[in-house]
């Protein structure tokens, strides 16, 4: 009987302790400590949600104590969201933190600019509360809030049997019909006082021509872009910037998400879409960044002159094709592509191209294990279904005064379907094709000896770029592009530097020495 006492006795010892509640440990007082005592929320555009940070709050005492309030100074008002220890919310109470153990924060922000100033920018504040009185402490939150402008599809909702059907703007693409907004005549020139924000993709109406003005900044959403329709024209006006690091008289297309982590995230956005019919395309010291395709030029205008010209425009970071031409007439000059998943530059189902003085390169980030596709990859066909192929001349691709060069060793490939015509030259170029195992050595396409095709050509040096990862491709004297050019070139680089008149450099940068 004594030993079922003293179990029972044990028994409810244990059940009383499984009772214990959290607010028996005692509350903090005032001896909290923080992994920073500011948070700053990268900049992020009006009304756009921002990327969620975090901090930690450490009980670093050798007993449990109970955090009476966490609350965010403006209240219920607040444009912050916070999450405390996995619980959502803008206030809390009684939240417990174990002896030498810590809980996370989790903060994240939508705010809308519009009424609350009339300039661009806004830094909005808040701060997170931590008890009260005399043992209160705080994190400060720090936010820049972009203002701009923002094109989206236009969006009617209706009542029908007593349910709401909405229908959003859009155009029709083949089988498809994408969310897209057709362009006013007021909204056909875009300027630099504003950030623009870009849903869906802005549609260039037939005949008309969309004008970007120098220091413009597009911003894309996810699956969004420009579409240039039937006879349509995009101007890009950019200005030469000489500093590689601001750029303030570019013109530059990115993502929309403005955190530094996104910086360089290919596929943030879709493509600069110059569709079959669309002409006399211009693109002048621009920035085409982190797209999936960063220019799709297809078919051309079926005239002599080029349906795109793009000069002194840098494309980098497309998750698929940076400059994809499709049996189009391509003109090229101080144009320079890096980093794209699979082809930097397609010249695809023939057409009319011109390159001079460009620097075509694909160190990708995902790494030459992965990539399968060249640097350059021209050809004159295209695979419509899994037993049909077309083809159409290559009527010609000049290349002259050019880099193509990457972390693989072929970076260079044709892909001929005998029965039209395939007309190419390099001339003063630097190109890597290192056939180590001699698959293309009685290949004609490849005969680097034939000076029809190839002349003055430089195999397999490496161009000695700056910080060819980071997408820095000036050169220093050191390169063996120094000095190899044809005497006949442009004026000047891509930054504006005038080209030696006697011995000026393969690709787009004339060398400097390096800071």
């Amino acid at each position: 009987m004594r030993y079922l006492f003293s179990f029972f006795l044990l028994l409810v010892i244990i059940l009383w302790s499984s009772c214990r509640k959290d607010f028996e440990s005692g509350p903090s007082t005032g001896n909290l400590q923080f992994s920073t005592d500011t948070l700053f929320l990268d900049t992020v555009f009006t009304n756009i949600g921002s990327s969620t940070y975090s901090f930690k709050v450490y009980n670093r005492t050798g007993d449990d104590f109970t955090i009476p309030s966490i609350a965010l100074e403006r209240g219920e008002s607040s444009n912050y969201r916070l999450n405390v220890d996995g619980i959502p919310g803008k206030s809390f109470e009684n939240i417990q933190v174990l002896a030498k153990d810590s809980i996370f924060v989790f903060v994240e922000t939508t705010t809308d600019i519009t009424g609350q100033t009339t300039d661009t920018e806004f830094l909005y504040t808040d701060r997170i509360l931590f008890d009260q009185g005399g043992n209160q402490q705080d994190v400060d939150l720090v936010t820049l809030i972009k203002d701009a402008v923002f094109i989206k599809p236009n969006r009617e909702c209706m009542q029908i049997n007593g349910q709401e059907v909405c229908t959003i703007e859009g155009v029709t693409v083949g089988d498809a019909t994408i969310s897209a907004h057709i362009l006013s005549d007021e909204e056909l020139i875009f300027t630099n006082e504003k950030p623009y924000v870009i849903y869906g993709y802005a549609v260039i109406p037939n005949n008309k021509t969309l004008t970007i003005n120098a220091g413009a900044r597009i911003h894309f959403h996810a699956n969004s872009g420009i579409i240039a329709s039937d006879n349509a024209t995009l101007i890009v006006n950019g200005d030469v910037s000489t500093d590689l690091e601001r750029m303030e008289n570019e013109v530059i297309f990115e993502g929309d998400r403005l955190e530094p982590i996104f910086s360089d995230v290919p596929g943030q956005w879709g493509t600069l879409w110059l569709t079959a019919g669309s002409t006399g395309h211009i693109i002048n010291h621009a920035t085409i960044k982190n797209a999936t395709v960063g220019v799709f030029m297809n078919s051309n205008n079926g005239g002599a002159t080029a349906a795109l010209s793009i000069t002194n425009t840098k494309i980098f970071n497309s998750s698929n094709v940076g400059l994809l031409a499709r049996a189009a007439n391509v003109q090229g000059e101080n144009l320079v592509i890096n980093n794209a998943g699979q082809v930097s530059l397609n010249c695809s189902f023939g057409g009319t191209y011109n390159f001079n003085h460009c620097t075509f390169t694909n160190y990708s980030s995902i790494g030459p294990d992965f990539r399968e596709l060249p640097t350059v990859l021209i050809d004159n066909n295209l695979q419509i279904s899994e037993t049909e192929i077309i083809v159409a001349d290559l009527v010609e691709a000049n290349f002259t005064n050019c880099i193509i060069y990457g972390d693989q060793d072929l970076e260079l490939i044709f892909s001929k379907v005998d029965g039209t015509a395939f007309n190419y030259t390099f001339k003063n170029c630097l190109i890597r094709f290192n056939d180590f195992d001699d698959s293309f050595t009685d290949n004609p396409l490849y005969n680097f000896t034939n000076t029809d095709l190839f002349e003055n050509v430089i195999l397999n040096e490496d161009p000695a770029f700056k910080a060819p990862f980071e997408n820095i491709f000036t050169i220093d004297d050191t390169s063996p592009a120094n000095g190899r050019a044809s005497t006949s070139t442009l004026g000047v680089d891509i930054l504006g530097t005038p080209r030696s008149a006697t011995a000026p450099d393969i690709g787009a940068y004339e060398s400097a020495a390096f800071e």
